[in-house]
């Protein structure tokens, strides 16, 4: 049985989420960035609007990024949520065995995770993540290295990004699993924060392999750690997995023979990405084919620099700020038993059958081994 794998994944500062259906309100546009890093510096201008001086504390510098972190997270994932970073890690155990937290910033903190029984610290994080906060994670991983109680496994989700996280899972909670069977003790999953990433690979793992209800299993979470794990996301991973992961052919198109670029973020690729289209000479028109798994995807225009939507198009309604976007809804063939399928585990309460959780045991048992 094959294992699900992720689109291609890009570098992406923890900022660049801000851009998620609030584009017309940005002081200047941001751009892309693939596989490269901007000035960190520049990042807290671009994102909060001012310039620290150079009389600045690294104290003060800490806790503008941990509010400039928290300002974005709050923004892409739709819920206020602060974290910070100048704290210190923190946690919560979800179960006894399972530890859903912040991530570590120094060696010592390994110390400090199996003194409370941890065996394994499972990492979401990606190294522009680290990097934002200067977080040395090869120092962390070598020293853990230095004991035979404990692992340190990393297995990368795109941070604020839903469609990653659903892309991800099965592969990142393959790991995980495989982990747990092979060593046993506490686990403790995070990500940056502990709030989006690491409560949804949590969840998920309840979900597919300890035999809770996804709410059930959400519910105790919660009752342990406020945080906003994506749900839809999850629902979905577990469709993709049980009905096989289709895509359908779709076309994107722009009416406008006068402008010289046109591009398109969100979609399945994120906020703080963009699609170039083509220019069909003989139509007059811009245009973007591409292949979409079963969703609902939200999706905005860059024409000249300029963010818009396509009056032509379907048209979300507005937000608490008034801002909208275009939308498609990818869809199977409706009458067949995988559509119902897919429709019970997207649905409100989903739960599981017993034969089903077997079929997702195998695919994650299956599922080839990631690095890191």
């Amino acid at each position: 049985m094959n294992c699900l794998h992720s689109l291609p994944r890009f570098s992406v500062l923890p900022f660049e989420s801000v851009l998620s259906r609030n584009h017309t309100n940005l002081p200047l546009s941001l751009g892309i960035v693939n596989n490269s890093h901007l000035h960190r510096s520049m990042a807290i201008r671009a994102a909060s609007g001012s310039i620290p001086s150079a009389n600045t504390s690294s104290a003060d510098k800490e806790e503008e990024k941990s509010e400039t972190y928290s300002h974005n997270m709050t923004e892409a994932m739709g819920a206020v949520l602060t974290y910070r970073h100048e704290l210190g890690m923190n946690y919560n155990f979800i179960r006894p065995d399972l530890i859903v937290g912040s991530c570590l910033q120094t060696p010592e903190d390994v110390d400090k995770l199996r003194r409370i029984g941890v065996r394994t610290i499972f990492c979401l994080q990606q190294d522009p993540d680290l990097e934002y906060f200067g977080v040395d994670i090869n120092a962390i991983r070598e020293y853990a290295k230095t004991f035979n109680d404990i692992q340190h496994l990393r297995a990368e989700i795109r941070d604020f990004d839903a469609f990653d996280l659903r892309m991800r899972l099965p592969a990142v909670v393959s790991k995980l699993y495989k982990a747990i069977n092979s060593i046993g003790g506490v686990t403790y999953i995070h990500c940056t924060a502990g709030l989006g990433r690491a409560p949804a690979v949590a969840l998920a793992y309840m979900f597919w392999v300890l035999g809770y209800k996804l709410n059930e299993a959400n519910a105790l979470l919660q009752s342990k750690r406020s945080c906003f794990p994506k749900l839809d996301a999850i629902k979905s991973a577990t469709a993709d997995i049980l009905t096989g992961l289709s895509k359908k052919p779709v076309t994107l198109s722009w009416e406008d023979s006068n402008c010289s670029t046109v591009e398109i973020s969100g979609l399945d690729i994120g906020w703080g990405q963009r699609i170039p289209l083509n220019f069909d000479d003989k139509e007059g028109s811009w245009f973007l084919k591409r292949e979409l798994p079963e969703g609902l995807y939200e999706y905005k225009y860059i024409v000249d620099g300029e963010w818009t939507c396509n009056k032509d198009e379907l048209v979300t309604s507005p937000n608490k700020d008034g801002h909208v976007n275009n939308f498609i809804q990818v869809l199977g063939d409706v009458s067949s038993a995988r559509a119902s399928l897919r429709e019970r585990l997207t649905s409100e309460d989903p739960d599981l059958t017993k034969d089903e959780r077997l079929i997702i045991k195998e695919f994650l048992e299956a599922c080839p081994d990631e690095d890191h």
